[in-house]
């Protein structure tokens, strides 16, 4: 069932999220990534997690889904060249939404899970408040350095010609780009990313709102100085196929994060294979297990 937390942090904003298993298990906030929606964490997925013990609270980030939308149009030219006056919030504001959410919550802290920028997001929270912190997960991820994680040219063809405004023309781009950047050792099902793109576009449609959240990362910078100072569990996890954020980046997270584990999966790309959802759901609730030894 989804919820809505009102006034959460900071910016006072309108959380949308959906809580899954025995709130009295152990918290683990999943955090997804650019433009995605709670809805793009799998169900069955989060059903692994769930058996595995675990209390799950999947969210909408700031514009996407059913949470608050902002406004204004960034500058994205001038973005990516380093002018940042028409960015509107940054990674840090995503971040103090997340540490917000768990206040409503009544969470002191939480093992976070982020998946592409989403895990720019728990990287974030985990540098900036981590006392709220019990264990990080970064998936397909990586570390704000431009010179690594960057998506393959052949990626970024999927996205040229017209933006799809239609539901229909947004389906029909969802299995394109599934079919384009989906992991090869696991190709997806066509019915299954077009029933989420439809579920997704009913939600909300707002890309403008992607395009802030990709402002934000860009004006946030190169978190690598900073993650070297984390002290806590972390586990990162990425595809060997990802064209869209490159292995570079998870490589370069892994090598950040002091003693965090590198897991390399291969035949996955910039995705959450079905076939994989056991072993990714194994891991993470290993990791989870050291940041909850590291209390006790």
């Amino acid at each position: 069932m989804i919820e809505k937390a009102v006034n959460v942090g900071p910016a006072r904003l309108e959380i949308a999220y959906e809580r899954l298993g025995d709130p009295d298990a152990t918290p683990v906030l999943l955090i997804m990534g650019m433009g995605a929606q709670l809805i793009a964490w799998p169900d069955g997925f989060c059903d692994e997690l769930v058996r595995r013990g675990l209390y799950i609270i999947r969210f909408d980030n700031r514009d996407a889904g059913e949470s608050t939308h902002m406004t204004g149009a960034p500058d994205m030219p001038a973005a990516l060249a380093g002018n940042f006056a028409s960015v509107s919030y940054t990674l840090s504001d995503m971040a103090a939404d997340t540490v917000g959410l768990l206040d409503v919550l009544g969470l002191p802290s939480a093992h976070l899970v982020g998946a592409s920028l989403g895990g720019f997001v728990a990287q974030t929270v985990a540098i900036e408040h981590p006392q709220r912190v019990r264990s990080l997960t970064s998936i397909m991820s990586t570390t704000g350095d431009r010179t690594v994680g960057q998506p393959h040219p052949e990626a970024m063809g999927v996205f040229a010609g017209p933006p799809p405004v239609t539901r229909d023309q947004i389906v029909q781009r969802s299995v394109e780009i599934a079919r384009a950047m989906g992991s090869p050792g696991y190709p997806p099902d066509p019915e299954v990313v077009a029933e989420r793109a439809r579920r997704a576009f009913d939600r909300a449609f707002d890309p403008l709102g992607m395009m802030r959240q990709a402002a934000a990362s860009l004006a946030s910078g190169d978190r690598t100085p900073r993650l070297r100072a984390l002290d806590v569990p972390a586990l990162v996890i990425h595809g060997d196929s990802d064209k869209l954020v490159d292995i570079s980046g998870g490589r370069a997270t892994a090598a950040a994060i002091p003693n965090a584990e590198l897991v390399v999966v291969e035949g996955m790309a910039h995705d959450l294979p079905k076939a994989l959802w056991s072993t990714i759901a194994g891991k993470i609730a290993e990791v989870v297990a050291r940041g909850d030894a590291r209390r006790h």
